[in-house]
């Protein structure tokens, strides 16, 4: 609130007050006087009546209501006649005779007239003088109340800049004296009567400090990738808007969109650190990269993406970047086990497009490259896309490459052990399926699976693995060993899929009973009445049902009562630092030991150590998966 509200808001509540005490003052003191101007005319009719002569009362009357002012006469004879009888309606105020109160009539009585006088005088000019003394008031304490607030407040107002002012030129004097000096503590020393503000320029350094010291902190973790060391997001948004900004008539660039295809094959087979070792060494790629381009930048955008941006460059020069960063991928793939490394997507930097949309052509452009060999570019010149019918170009792509892979079964299965703790036999082999283009090129699992539920081709993949698992384990004669297949959601809710899943197991029953379906647990949630229906089939063929990335979801417990799984996989997010971690080790000992009382073996995935593997097994863990205990080996 300001100091002129301030002054003004007191100054009315002083007015308020005054007028208040005015008010009660005064109409005590205007029916005070009107009582007594009663009583005085009381004493002077008691002398006109001692001494008139006359018989006539008529006359009489009519002499005293010319001779005064009344408000209401009246004169009765001893036995209350009316003999005459006046009454003044066109009282001008009295509103304010309301406010002052009833004045009570007077009574005179004459017993040598034998008459009775009742009267009450009329008060008009009384009360307009009481009026116009009001009005002349009540102006006067507005004009003090308006004048006085402006003039304190420019009073205050002046004596405040002042004040500022002269800390101020202390302050400066002092700060600029202290710098003179190289004195580096900060202290100011202001004369004595300063005191106080010495004290609290102490304290707001402190405060200060304290604050710049916190916000470099948040700064840090909130423009920052802890893993990669990059710029995220956050500051990837920032540096564009920046940059549009500064450059909008002149400036130019590329933006290169990284993807990481195999991180959520990498940290399921191989483990989340050594997800974590793919990202770090894809990061570590696109910082050389760049080194030789001036204001580059690089920034981790999410779990897999990465951009690079670079000002003042070509696409005919991005080209030659896109083939740079191909070369180095595919080095890096030699020295792994991965089916590829990333791919990337270029758009034209168009200062006039928003954000989204640029990130939007160069989303395009990965897909374009998806489907080419490992770890290829794809330049998306043509924006034109994002408002006509080519914006299904990546997708349509995508298409071609699906259709290719279910009319000529272009895959092959690889399986990854799970190993049985020492209280078990064999658990099972997890079927793992890799998908070929049409140039004989591995397509990446997570996209081509993500691109075949999206273009709802995902029901035709399942049951090409299904095919696919079936026929391998009878011409390699393994039908003595177990093995687990993923199936979609969309697939197992599907009531066509059930009918023939359920005729194809039928068929081979020796292979179905060493079958186990795995289903993720979000799956299943999404339609427990369809997925029990699902599962009553499995187990009415004699196959059995793994419940994976268990625990989750917010409704685990559910599945033991309702859906009667055989096996549940933990999620792997109970796997890192289990070794070390109480919670997560007593939360599973009670899955463990309720999933045991009801006959369903507990599996956990994502197992990268031997600490973390021999923590699983003393909760009784029933068998493990992960990169320490075995790497995906061909069906």
């Amino acid at each position: 609130m300001s100091t002129l509200s301030r002054i003004l808001i007191k100054n009315i509540i002083v007015a308020i007050i005054f007028c208040l005490c005015y008010f009660s003052f005064s109409f005590y003191s205007l029916q005070n006087f009107i009582t007594e101007k009663q009583k005085d005319h009381q004493v002077s009719l008691n002398k006109i009546t001692e001494y008139y002569q006359s018989n006539d009362l008529k006359a009489f009357s009519r002499q005293l209501k010319h001779a005064f002012q009344y408000d209401e006469l009246q004169i009765t004879n001893l036995n209350q006649d009316v003999i005459y009888s006046y009454r003044n309606d066109n009282s001008t105020f009295s509103l304010l005779s309301f406010f002052v109160g009833d004045i009570e009539r007077s009574s005179v009585k004459n017993d040598n007239l034998a008459i009775y006088i009742n009267y009450r005088l009329n008060n008009d000019e009384l009360f307009s003088f009481y009026y116009t003394l009001t009005l002349f008031i009540l102006f006067v304490t507005l004009v003090i109340v308006v004048a006085g607030t402006f003039v304190t407040t420019t009073i205050t107002t002046n004596a405040n800049r002042q004040a500022s002012k002269d800390i101020s030129e202390l302050i400066a004097a002092e700060i600029k004296s202290s710098i003179d000096n190289n004195d580096n503590n900060g202290v100011l020393n202001l004369p004595t009567e300063f005191d106080e503000v010495n004290k609290t320029l102490s304290k707001l350094k402190l405060f200060i400090s304290h604050k710049l010291i916190k916000n470099q902190q948040l700064q840090q973790t909130a423009y920052h990738d802890q893993l990669t060391g990059l710029e995220n997001r956050s500051g990837f948004v920032d540096f564009f808007a920046e940059f549009t900004e500064e450059n909008k008539n002149t400036g130019f660039g590329i933006l290169i969109i990284t993807r990481c295809s195999e991180l959520i094959t990498i940290n399921k087979v191989h483990g989340y650190q050594e997800g974590d070792r793919y990202i770090c060494q894809v990061a570590n790629i696109l910082k050389t990269q760049v080194i030789n381009y001036p204001d580059a930048r690089v920034f981790r955008l999410n779990g897999s993406d990465f951009a690079t941006f670079l000002a003042n460059t070509t696409l005919k020069v991005a080209e030659k970047v896109g083939d740079q960063l191909t070369t180095l991928l595919n080095e890096y793939q030699q020295l792994t086990d991965f089916d590829s490394i990333a791919y990337s997507g270029i758009a034209k930097l168009e200062l006039n497009r928003p954000l989204g949309e640029m990130l939007a052509l160069a989303d395009t452009a990965i897909s374009m490259a998806q489907t080419r060999h490992k770890n290829s570019w794809y330049i998306q010149s043509d924006s034109s896309f994002l408002h006509n019918e080519t914006t299904n170009l990546g997708n349509q792509n995508w298409s071609k490459e699906i259709s290719y892979v279910i009319e000529n079964q272009s895959m092959s299965l690889l399986s990854q052990l799970i190993s049985p703790s020492a209280r078990n036999n064999k658990i099972y082999h997890e079927v793992l399926a890799k998908f070929t283009n049409s140039e004989g090129d591995i397509l990446p699992t997570g996209p081509f699976i993500a691109m075949a539920e999206k273009l709802d081709k995902i029901i035709l993949i399942d049951r090409l693995v299904i095919e696919k698992t079936l026929a391998e384990i009878k011409n390699k004669n393994l039908s003595a060993q177990a093995f687990g297949i993923n199936l979609s959601t969309r697939s197992i809710h599907d009531e066509h899929f059930i009918i023939w899943l359920e005729r194809r197991l039928l068929k081979d029953h020796n292979i179905t009973t060493r079958l186990v379906f795995e289903i993720s647990e979000y799956g299943l949630e999404q339609n427990i009445k369809g997925s029990s229906y699902f599962i009553d089939m499995i187990h009415r063929v004699g196959a059995r049902i793994c419940v994976e990335h268990f625990g989750v979801g917010i409704t685990s417990f559910k599945f033991f009562k309702e859906l009667s799984p055989d096996y549940i996989k933990m999620d792997g997010s109970y796997t890192r630092g289990i070794q070390n971690d109480k919670n997560n080790q007593y939360f599973l000992r009670l899955m463990i030991d309720l999933a045991h009382r009801l006959g369903i073996r507990v599996l956990a995935e994502s197992v990268e150590s031997q600490e973390e593997k021999h923590t699983f097994d003393e909760i009784f863990v029933d068998g493990c998966q992960g990169y320490y205990l075995g790497k995906p080996e061909p069906l």
